[in-house]
């Protein structure tokens, strides 16, 4: 991550990270209201320390359910507190006593019946609530606040998508050569993780060659949707729906199917890909299709203050399938903190130095 492009220039501060998992505090947000009747329950969940599919399991332990009856909208990190929605079905049974899952790492805030499956995606964005520490230079992180607030950062898919080292893409090229990997669910990660690489690595050639630049065939997106079109000449309309918000410059996702840009915006991103043809075929034998990605992610009702002069309490919200590590990786350079004590423990078991 730390290779691509930076909008606003390398971070100058330094600081900590995700010290304690209050410091990183996630809540889901739903884009509708349980509905109260079906046979499905939908389950608002508080857990501490605890990943996604662990909390998955225990549901279904308690429902007496085969686990692919317990959905949920988004994977969410061990190493933090967050709310997250939990889908359960049970056809003709009677309602478990969810509350008996109350516990210092988990906590049922509702439960209620529903008349639709839960599904992956299913969220209309993330509220996130984060304490950064040990800040070395506070006035640079108020200025790149500011600056974030009004233009946005890249939207690069952060550096959990892509697995310890990067491990996610090594699996996805050798699944792509031939090796096989019967979970279907890991397939689906492998493909996306190497998908998400082809789109940074796009993502960060076009802002360090254009900057913000408008290039005549880009594909745009209408603000809040996946509906785009072909801007094949930037006049004073587009300028203006883009500098409004409007419409959003974007980058591809790449699978089968005809490129969805033309003219510069195309040849720009033919070039840029040439070098991972062969990523981009397996992409493709693989079945997926064409889509596109918004190239700028901007937070929206970011609240910021700083509560000791090192220590900056921070929130905002983010559309679903955005990383709140790409906001804060052109805020400074932060010390994962969880993470490195992860990597330490990793090396001091295989004997290695950290």
């Amino acid at each position: 991550m730390n290779s691509l492009h930076f909008l606003y220039g390398k971070p100058l501060s330094k600081g900590d990270m995700r010290t304690s998992n209050s410091d990183f505090q996630v809540q889901e947000i739903l884009p509708f209201l349980p509905s109260g009747e079906g046979e499905h329950h939908l389950l608002h969940i508080r857990k501490d320390g605890l990943n996604t599919v662990q909390v998955a399991e225990m549901l279904a332990k308690l429902a007496k359910v085969h686990p692919k009856e317990v959905t949920f909208a988004g994977q969410k990190d061990k190493n933090a507190i967050t709310e997250q929605w939990f889908g359960v079905r049970i056809p003709g049974k009677e309602t478990p006593d969810w509350l008996s899952l109350n516990s210092e790492s988990i906590t049922v805030l509702s439960a209620a019946r529903h008349n639709k499956k839960l599904r992956i995606g299913a969220l209309s964005g993330n509220r996130f609530k984060l304490v950064l520490r040990q800040i070395t230079q506070p006035e640079d992180v108020l200025q790149r606040l500011e600056s974030i607030a009004g233009s946005g950062v890249p939207n690069y898919f952060g550096e959990q998508r892509f697995g310890h080292n990067g491990r996610n893409i090594e699996m996805a090229r050798q699944m792509l050569q031939g090796r096989k990997v019967k979970d279907r669910n890991k397939r689906s990660i492998y493909l996306s993780a190497l998908r998400s690489l082809l789109f940074n690595q796009l993502v960060s050639q076009r802002l360090a060659t254009h900057g913000l630049e408008c290039l005549d065939g880009d594909c745009v997106m209408l603000a809040g949707s996946r509906s785009f079109f072909v801007a094949e000449r930037w006049d004073e309309v587009l300028q203006q729906r883009l500098a409004e918000k409007d419409i959003l410059l974007s980058a591809p996702m790449w699978g089968r199917g005809q490129p969805l840009s033309s003219a510069d915006a195309l040849a720009f991103e033919t070039q840029v890909l040439a070098e991972y043809r062969a990523d981009c075929e397996g992409l493709e034998k693989a079945g997926l299709e064409q889509e596109r990605r918004p190239l700028l992610l901007r937070p929206e009702g970011m609240k910021y203050q700083f509560i000791e002069p090192d220590t900056l309490e921070l929130e905002f919200s983010l559309p679903a399938g955005s990383f709140a590590t790409s906001v804060l990786r052109e805020l400074l350079d932060y010390d994962d903190v969880t993470e490195r004590l992860w990597r330490e423990r990793q090396a001091a078991q295989e004997g290695n130095p950290a």
